[in-house]
C-alpha cells in the first residue's frame, strides 16, 4: 500500500488486528498484520487487508482494478509509477471509444486498468431541427 501511495499520492491509514474487537481471538503472531488498509486521494479510495481467508491465501488472475483518471497526465504519470518494475501490458492510448486506456501488472502480480474518459468536443448530441 505504501507503493501504491507513492504512485497514486494521498494518505494512508493503516489498522491492524491487534487494534480491533476480533484480536481477542486471534494468535499473538496474528496482531501486526493488517486488517485494512485505506488510501484516500480525492475521490479515490482504495482499500485493501492482508489477512487471508480461511481457505488461505490464492493468489491468481481472476481481479483487475480499474482507476478511473481525472486527466490524460494523471492516467500517463500513474501508469508509469504502477509499471515500474512490473509488465507495460498495453500501452497508454486512445480507444475507440474515445478514452485514454491502459493496462500493466504491477511488481506486484497485480492487474490495473487505467482510464480517462475524454471530455467531447460538442456536449449537444441533438440537432437543431
Amino acid at each position: 500500500m505504501v507503493f501504491y501511495q507513492q504512485c497514486l499520492g494521498g494518505e494512508l491509514l493503516l489498522q491492524t488486528i491487534g487494534s480491533a474487537p476480533l484480536s481477542e481471538k486471534m494468535p499473538e503472531a496474528m496482531k501486526n498484520l493488517i486488517l485494512q488498509a485505506t488510501l484516500r486521494n480525492n475521490n479515490l479510495v482504495l482499500m485493501g487487508t492482508d489477512m487471508p481467508p480461511r481457505a488461505g491465501l490464492i493468489k491468481g488472475n481472476a481481479v483487475s482494478m480499474t482507476l478511473q483518471c481525472n486527466s490524460e497526465k494523471e492516467l500517463v504519470d500513474c501508469y508509469k509509477k504502477l509499471a515500474k518494475g512490473g509488465v507495460a501490458e498495453h500501452p497508454v492510448q486512445t480507444t475507440y471509444w474515445g478514452a485514454h486506456f491502459g493496462a500493466l501488472t504491477d511488481k506486484f502480480g497485480n492487474h490495473w486498468l487505467l482510464n480517462y474518459d475524454t471530455p467531447t468536443q460538442n456536449h449537444n448530441s441533438i440537432p437543431n431541427e
